[in-house]
């Protein structure tokens, strides 16, 4: 996984066109930028907008969701978002690449929901993937930094087909692919429906790391921390919330997803309830959480990345926004 060249002049084509619209953006509203719909950050920024946690930080919040956490990355470094939700090492590929940004806040510690699945009709199970087809939402997305681990930890080659978010399933469903690294809820969703089965489990596979957290520019932290306290402050009041709230949490996710209530109650248990609550990067264990994220992507072939250190922030600690 890399960030290539052309993704990098992408970039920097982006960043002249939004320049402008950048300039004359509201002062007090901050674009969040999210890496597929159905998702969990997707979950907590709706929860705080609906509980108006941002209004009460005394802001407001643009939420937009892009296809895959590759193409979040960009768009911050596109200057399009503010703050993001994302893969942690593509913090430390993007900053080799002069996309200087850290890590504000851990978010999650696994792959919580994210299955390896192939229709339930399929005899395949992993190794059997050898020169086959897998889905995946985009190139350098946590997606693809999954089907890497596993090429790696298994000691198999396929071909990644990047797929983006939404067609992860439906891609499976057809038969065009052999199999998909899914996300929750879809993951739960076409299990319990039995039109899918799972291979391999990565919430249980993958050894615990900092694999996600809420990024920002430097630049972004620079000109604007209160800002970024603020954001934070929402987005994990948003998270208490829901910790606080079963019942309207899980109305929420059959909500957005228009998935069943029983298949929200199991993304909120095996998702929301074990993400990170405190947000911290000052913890004793963030440096080796987040180092064991940077030498796993890695071993699936990420290249030219920095030590952790160089993408933590302990500028921020999250104070819970209360409804």
């Amino acid at each position: 996984m890399k960030i290539t060249r052309r993704h990098i002049l992408a970039t920097i084509t982006a960043a002249a066109v939004l320049g402008a619209s950048a300039a004359v953006q509201a002062a007090d509203t901050v674009r969040i930028g999210l890496p597929t719909k159905t998702y969990w950050p997707t979950t907590i920024a709706e929860t705080a907008v609906r509980q108006k946690l941002f209004e009460k930080e005394g802001i407001a919040a643009e939420l937009t969701i892009y296809r895959g956490g590759a193409e979040t990355f960009e768009a911050m470094a596109a200057g399009a978002a503010d703050v993001i939700l994302d893969a942690t090492s593509l913090v430390s590929a993007g900053r080799k690449k002069g996309v200087n940004s850290k890590v504000l806040a851990s978010a999650a510690t696994g792959y919580y929901g994210w299955q390896l699945m192939t229709l339930s009709k399929s005899t395949l199970g992993v190794k059997d993937l050898v020169g086959r087809k897998v889905a995946i939402t985009s190139a350098g997305s946590g997606s693809d930094l999954l089907a890497l681990w596993t090429q790696q930890d298994k000691k198999i080659e396929f071909t990644r087909v990047p797929v983006g978010g939404g067609g992860l399933v439906p891609n499976l469903l057809a038969g065009n692919v052999d199999a998909a690294v899914v996300y929750s809820p879809l993951s739960f969703q076409i299990l319990k429906s039995g039109e899918a089965r799972t291979i391999l489990d990565f919430s249980k596979e993958v050894p615990p790391n900092l694999a996600a957290g809420w990024i920002a520019l430097d630049k972004y932290v620079q000109d604007k921390p209160q800002m970024v306290q603020k954001t934070l402050n929402a987005l994990y009041g948003a998270l208490m919330f829901m910790r606080a709230n079963k019942d309207a949490s899980v109305k929420l996710i059959t909500e957005l997803y228009e998935i069943p209530a029983e298949i929200a109650a199991l993304e909120y248990e095996h998702t929301i309830m074990k993400l990170e609550t405190d947000g911290s990067m000052e913890g004793a264990k963030i440096p080796e959480q987040l180092q064991l994220a940077l030498d796993m992507a890695k071993a699936g072939g990420m290249k030219d990345l920095g030590p952790a250190a160089e993408i933590i922030s302990t500028q921020f600690k999250p104070v819970p926004t209360r409804p």
